[in-house]
């Protein structure tokens, strides 16, 4: 199950601290420049593929039997239609997955202004079947 406390519980431990010496991910987000600590963010990778898992089957690769990618707006539901966030806990557990290689952007920023609502697709790649 995916909720908003368990992303940003998660998110803020892997956060980036200025008394890390540990390899420093960067990740961009939508809206948001995400600094990770990688050891901390690969702790917590069966978390957050777990959580990726919840989202609608739209969003899994197509070679995991999913619909190949979608718009981050139909992020805020889960599998099962219930709405579990809004756009800043989207974006954190969406910026951990790329930082853990779990979740691709589909097109370059550049071409964002052409999709709906000025919004990435983006693709999530467990390494499993549906």
């Amino acid at each position: 199950m995916i909720t908003t406390s368990k992303v940003e519980e998660i998110f803020r431990d892997c956060l980036w601290r200025d008394d890390d010496d540990g390899e420093r991910l960067e990740i961009e987000g939508i809206v948001h420049t995400m600094i990770f600590e990688a050891h901390r963010l690969e702790s917590h990778r069966d978390e957050v593929k777990h959580m990726l898992s919840e989202l609608p089957n739209e969003f899994r690769d197509s070679a995991e039997g999913g619909g190949g990618g979608w718009t981050f707006l139909n992020a805020c539901n889960d599998r099962n239609g219930h709405q579990w966030g809004e756009h800043l806990y989207m974006e954190q557990l969406m910026t951990m997955g790329i930082g853990l290689g779990l979740v691709y952007y589909l097109l370059p920023r550049e071409l964002w202004p052409s999709l709906p609502g000025s919004m990435p697709y983006f693709t999530v790649v467990l390494g499993e079947t549906v």
